[in-house]
């Protein structure tokens, strides 16, 4: 589909999991620790045209990285089609994979349900949704929802909808009436409200209205690298310091040529951490454990991936046909461990290093969805 990413990472020529998965060594700093991407993917990005992405290898490489419980973004998030018909089916679809894999998968409603995917060895699947376009003009919707099981709701995308500007809109609208409705019901139904991908108005007037306390989910730091997809200090301590969460990802805008590497997502996590403190920022990377096997063989998909985007009007500023929607040295079933490394270099404590991979973001938890 042409608003999701990870949808233009397919190609053939999948290595198999054991050669990556050799280079986890046997003592490992992760084992027994919580880690969740606060927004993701699981799926083999060589493999096109998949109906189950759950493969023994994307299984198989999930396990081994360490993840506890990964936030998947499911229903409409652009292009056409009814978004709420879309959601719908889209949620159906993704439970049915959830059953056909009940040794390896547990849906995740609650905190305690991803302290239970830690004791069963399961992945803990988040179901999120990253635009509220499926709400018409019906906020009794986020009912319907809810009961489905999705647990995070992120109000806007790129563009502009019914509850205010996406990031992309020089108009900057706030909340509107509607998404003060929507957010209303959210706070009553216990689901995240995410600001991801949100101007800058929606989000301060999201944190200010929400009796919960709000996120966002994948984001980097507006001070470091001056791009619309990243959050301004006044934002990050807007929710922060109303007990929320912010998650950093592993995005081409946390480097202003657009080419990010490790050493930009740790200057942006430190950068959080001075904002918001050390109780509030985590990681959400926005991509996949697995990884692409040829680079060389992306380059003509990328550049299709952000021509498509462009026309469908919901292309980012930082983006572009060279831009790897994700960082290259910090990637495949390795990536937490080496982020824990550099954080460790960069001078964090071991309980610190844990609070970002994970424990952050089941302190908040608890607090919107109960323990």
């Amino acid at each position: 589909m042409m608003h999701d990413r990870r949808a233009f990472l397919a190609m053939a020529g999948a290595a198999a999991a054991a050669p990556a998965l050799a280079q986890i060594g046997s003592a490992d700093p992760l084992k027994g620790k919580i880690v969740i991407n606060a927004l993701g993917g699981l799926g083999d990005p060589n493999i096109q045209g998949e109906d189950d992405p759950f493969t023994p290898r994307v299984l198989a490489e999930a396990r081994a990285s360490g993840l506890t419980a990964i936030n998947c973004t499911l229903g409409y998030v652009a292009g056409p089609g009814d978004p709420f018909e879309k959601s719908v089916r889209s949620v159906a679809a993704f439970d049915a994979l959830v059953r056909r894999h009940p040794d390896d998968l547990l849906k995740v409603y609650s905190a305690a349900d991803i302290r239970r995917a830690k004791d069963e060895g399961k992945i803990g699947l988040i179901y999120g949704f990253q635009n509220g376009a499926m709400m018409g003009n019906d906020a009794t919707r986020v009912d319907i929802f809810a009961n489905m099981g999705v647990r995070i709701f992120q109000l806007t995308y790129n563009v502009a909808n019914q509850l205010g500007d996406g990031s992309m809109v020089p108009e900057n609208r706030g909340l509107t009436p509607f998404g003060r409705e929507v957010v209303a019901r959210l706070n009553e139904k216990k689901m995240m409200v995410d600001l991801s991908h949100s101007g800058q108005r929606i989000c301060l007037d999201a944190a200010e209205a929400s009796k919960a306390p709000i996120s966002i989910n994948h984001t980097g730091c507006r001070a470091v690298t001056d791009l619309p997809r990243n959050k301004t200090d006044e934002e990050l301590r807007a929710v922060a310091s109303r007990g929320g969460f912010v998650g950093i990802y592993f995005m081409p805008f946390l480097d202003p040529t657009g080419h990010a590497h490790a050493s930009d997502v740790v200057a942006h996590i430190d950068h959080a951490v001075k904002v918001c403190g050390e109780d509030h920022v985590g990681i959400g990377t926005d991509g996949s454990i697995t990884q692409i096997d040829d680079l060389g063989k992306y380059a003509a998909a990328l550049a299709k991936e952000h021509a498509e985007r462009k026309a469908a009007g919901i292309a980012a500023a930082g983006e572009g046909p060279d831009t790897y929607p994700f960082v290259v040295d910090l990637r495949g079933p390795d990536q937490f461990r080496k982020l824990a490394g550099l954080l460790a270099a960069k001078g964090y404590t071991p309980r610190q290093i844990d609070k970002i991979l994970g424990l952050n973001f089941m302190r908040f938890a608890n607090q919107v969805w109960g323990a």
